[in-house]
């Protein structure tokens, strides 16, 4: 049976689009069958794998409208093993739509419940709010990644965000776990980015990922090439970081 892992934050900019894009691309590489779901209106992780957001007509709005099956919202990626349910920017509407609905936050696991076990691990790139849309994203999940950019103002928030993943535990998904706190975006020339390190994995011990993200002029770039870090430059520091994690996160789930 596929594990669902939404990655989840409420600010942008930290760099949970590229952990997506790139994270899905290393379980591919690593020969897991992979499923990433772009639940984001800005639709960057569609495009950031190869994926024409223009021509988008069957997505993740109407995957959760329950209007087409996430089978037939499903495109393969230019990333080995990687398929994907395309995001537009229609899915803003998605949020006003379903505030009337009964069962509104479970929407995205029902519509999952068919496609769980065709896949070895289905990943979630959520919108930057904590709207129904991440609640839907969050409801349907087993575990969820929070990456932490290594600023100032890293943990600002942070507490908000463990807030609504324990009110999900207690009200929609007891069985939500965190799969982990990922730090991103690190430069170790810099005093800050070493002090961001230490007192998040002062505050939060095990939680926190062995891997971190260092800053990368290549993870930059490859989006714009519509090519995840391993298809850009599979040397580069970016695609190795992202391939320990995807190995960390498969050695986790095997123990």
């Amino acid at each position: 049976m596929g594990k669902i892992i939404a990655i989840a934050n409420q600010k942008g900019g930290v760099g949970k689009t590229t952990t997506s894009v790139n994270l899905a691309a290393s379980l591919g590489v690593l020969e897991k069958k992979v499923l990433l779901i772009d639940a984001d209106p800005q639709a960057n992780a569609s495009s950031g794998l190869g994926i024409d957001i223009d021509n988008v007509t069957i997505g993740t709005y109407q995957m959760l409208e329950h209007s087409n099956t996430p089978e037939e919202a499903t495109i393969k990626s230019s990333a080995p093993n990687v398929w994907v349910i395309p995001a537009h920017i229609d899915l803003v509407a998605i949020e006003i739509e379903l505030v009337d609905k009964e069962n509104r936050e479970y929407m995205l696991k029902q519509a999952l419940a068919s496609v769980k076990d065709q896949y070895d691990y289905i990943l979630i790139d959520c919108a930057p709010s904590l709207g129904l849309l991440t609640l839907n994203a969050l409801t349907a999940s087993d575990s969820v990644i929070i990456p932490i950019q290594c600023e100032y103002y890293a943990l600002e928030g942070l507490g908000k965000l463990l807030n609504t993943i324990k009110s999900v535990q207690k009200i929609h998904n007891p069985e939500l776990d965190i799969e982990g706190l990922l730090l991103t975006m690190f430069d170790s020339r810099l005093r800050l980015s070493n002090q961001v390190v230490e007192e998040v994995q002062k505050h939060f011990n095990d939680m926190v990922f062995a891997t971190i993200i260092q800053r990368n002029v290549k993870l930059s770039e490859a989006p714009s090439f519509g090519e995840s870090i391993i298809n850009y430059d599979a040397t580069s520091k970016g695609a190795t970081n992202y391939l320990h994690l995807a190995q960390e996160i498969i050695k986790k789930n095997t123990i």
